[in-house]
Order: C-alpha cells, then structure tokens, then sequence
C-alpha cells in the first residue's frame, strides 16, 4: 500500500544556480516525472511547463507566484501542462496550439500513461479514471528563433520535433542554459507515442548536437553538462544507426 501524499507535501523546489528553480513532484516516480523549470527575470519570470496538475501548483509553490510570470509548455503532453491553466500568459509552438486549448487525455498521451503505476506515494483525492487536463489556450505561439524576453535575460526558442510535432527547448546564449524540455534528457528518449517521428527526432538532434551548452535542464531525471549532452546525443543517433534508419550525420 503507497502512502497518501496531501497537497502541502507534494511539490518540492530546488535551487540550482543563475536564477534557476527545479520544481517537481518527487512522489512521481522518475520516468513520469515532470521537471518544472522556474528562470527568475528582472522584468518577469519564467515557468517552463507545469507538471501533472492534480494540486494545484499556485497555491501550493509560492514561488510562482511572486511576480509576473511567462509560463511555457515545451510541449503538451499531460505531465508537463497540468498547471498551465492557472497562469494567464501561456505559450506554446503552433503545431500543439490545439492541444493545449483542448486537451483531450488521447492527445496528452493521459490515455496511456497517467495510471496509478506512475506513483511511489498516492495524491490524496486521486483517481486515474477521471483525471483531466483543463484548457488552456495559448497567448502567445512561439516558433523558432523567436525569443523569450526577462528583461535581463534572453532565450531563444528552438523548434524540437521529434518527440512530439510542437516541441520546444529555451536557450540562454549568455550562460549556455539550455531548457531541453523532452528531446534530450538523462534518461530513455521516448520517440513512439502517437505523433512522434523518429526522421524529426533525428534531425533536430544532428541540428542541436553542436550547441554550446553549459548546463542542461531536461524534461526528466537530473541535469547534466556538455558532455553528457553530446553523449546522449550520440548514443540515440548510434541506437538509430543500428536500427537501420536512414540518417544523414554530418
């Protein structure tokens, strides 16, 4: 029998350096859960995505609610814009504009993952039958090369198709930050849910393999520097190889 978590309990913050928060939900076990990034501006500040959203993440992380804040969805599966409705300037890529002002849990990938397995402690008041995300729809469509703006600190919107057709990573050229949302994490890339595409996978990461990146903070599991970074690469490209795709690595 798992322990029943309340919601004072559940989110945890983690400062990590240059204005950086990791949020998260450490009672998800690993895999399932979302890494929710919190980028301190001077003007305002930045939330890439949203996690599960069972407790809500403005009454319970007051972090997030200090100043003006731009929240982002790096893409729109379930684990990562739970949230994203308590936050009124949301941003997402067009390709899943749709899916985050309805977000349907077959469109989400809820339908296939959101079950009690994801757990090592139980949510008080859970129930994986009626789970749902709320609308949310978009202010503002991001696309590549446009830039989120803090003020004191710039990043600049990558397109990563791959793991889903409207995925996005944020960098920060000034301090090599890169928020790499799901197409690159210390973990096992996921290229099989239902509008992934491994010849997007493949060529968003040949595009983003020579980026010069300090520090890396994933979608999942914990944050690495540039060499891992060019060994996660690498290693899924080889993985590839082996498997017969057709890859055109420069």
């Amino acid at each position: 029998m798992l322990p029943v978590i309340d919601a004072a309990n559940w989110y945890e913050t983690v400062r990590m350096g240059d204005g950086v928060t990791l949020i998260h939900e450490p009672w998800i076990k690993p895999f399932f859960r979302c890494n929710i990034w919190h980028v301190r501006g001077r003007d305002r500040d930045l939330l890439f995505d949203t996690g599960l959203g069972h407790f809500s993440l403005r009454r319970h992380v007051p972090l997030v609610t200090e100043r003006k804040l731009t929240c982002v969805a790096s893409h729109t599966h379930f684990d990562h814009i739970g949230c994203h409705h308590e936050f009124p300037d949301r941003c997402v890529h067009p390709a899943e504009a749709d899916i985050l002002a309805d977000p349907r849990n077959e469109w989400t990938v809820a339908d296939r993952y959101a079950t009690d397995a994801m757990f090592d402690g139980m949510p008080a008041g859970w129930d994986a039958t009626r789970y749902r995300i709320l609308q949310a729809p978009a202010d503002r469509l991001l696309e590549q090369g446009d830039v989120v703006d803090l003020g004191d600190r710039a990043f600049e919107v990558i397109h990563t198709p791959g793991h889903s057709p409207g995925g996005i990573a944020l960098y920060e050229k000034k301090t090599g930050i890169l928020l790499s949302g799901d197409i690159v994490y210390d973990g096992p890339l996921i290229d099989d849910v239902y509008h992934s595409a491994v010849d997007d996978y493949v060529e968003t990461l040949l595009r983003m393999r020579e980026l010069d990146v300090a520090v890396v903070h994933g979608g999942h599991f914990p944050s690495f520097g540039k060499v891992r970074y060019r060994q996660l690469i690498e290693e899924y490209l080889a993985q590839k190889r082996r498997a017969g795709c057709h890859l055109q690595v420069r």
